[in-house]
């Protein structure tokens, strides 16, 4: 054996082990360094998705002229206030403060501020069909 075998040997890739049929573990680190940065760049389109609005849905309990009081459908009771730029829909239609009552099935996107939510939509459930 001389200087230049010794040379090509050496630069030889190796043979990868299948492990049973497996890829090789630097395939699957490969593939895995790939989508890491992936998921990273996603994750924050992922989190404001609903630009930054909290949600609440539920059922109506109270309407006043500045908010209107939702029990949540784990139970808790959530005050959300109203202002001249929320809107308000049932069906995909628009609909005015004055047609929201108790009892109404709503979602509600609301912005936070410190501790109090505002309300930016207010979407109505339709009404179920009452069994007879």
């Amino acid at each position: 054996m001389n200087i230049q075998d010794i040379d090509t040997i050496a630069s030889a890739p190796a043979a990868r082990p299948l492990n049973d049929g497996q890829p090789a573990r630097s395939t699957v680190r490969r593939v895995l360094t790939c989508l890491l940065p992936l998921v990273l760049a996603l994750a924050p389109a992922i989190a404001f998705a609903h630009d930054g609005l909290e949600h609440v849905r539920g059922t109506i309990s109270k309407v006043s002229d500045q908010s209107v009081t939702v029990t949540t459908t784990t139970g808790k009771t959530v005050e959300v206030l109203i202002d001249t730029q929320t809107t308000y829909s049932r069906a995909d239609k628009p609909i005015q403060k004055s047609d929201l009552k108790a009892g109404d099935r709503v979602m509600i996107h609301a912005a936070e501020k410190g501790s109090t939510l505002t309300a930016h939509t207010v979407e109505v459930a339709l009404s179920r069909a009452k069994k007879p």
